[in-house]
């Protein structure tokens, strides 16, 4: 299994909506709370390579984007096989 990291912020649509993708799939993940001003979200920035929303998702420390880049990966048939390799 991949080591999958999400940065979220609380209230945020988009990271509810990714999070809950991530359950339905049944993939063990870490989510990082990252609301603004925080060490979490400057570490989400430099890690994103300068992006500044949530989410944030990570697997194996590659970003992959945000919620819609995810569901743009499950609608393309590639995300479970991102969520199982290694």
């Amino acid at each position: 299994m991949p080591k999958i990291e999400i940065y979220t912020q609380p209230g945020c649509p988009y990271c509810i909506r990714a999070v809950a993708l991530l359950e339905k799939k049944k993939v063990p993940f870490t989510e990082i709370n990252a609301p603004h001003g925080t060490q979490e979200r400057m570490d989400s920035r430099e890690r994103s390579g300068g992006k500044t929303t949530v989410p944030q998702i990570f697997v194996d420390g590659k970003g992959i984007g945000g919620c819609d880049d995810l569901f743009a990966l499950e609608r393309g048939g590639k995300l479970d096989a991102l969520l199982q390799a290694a």
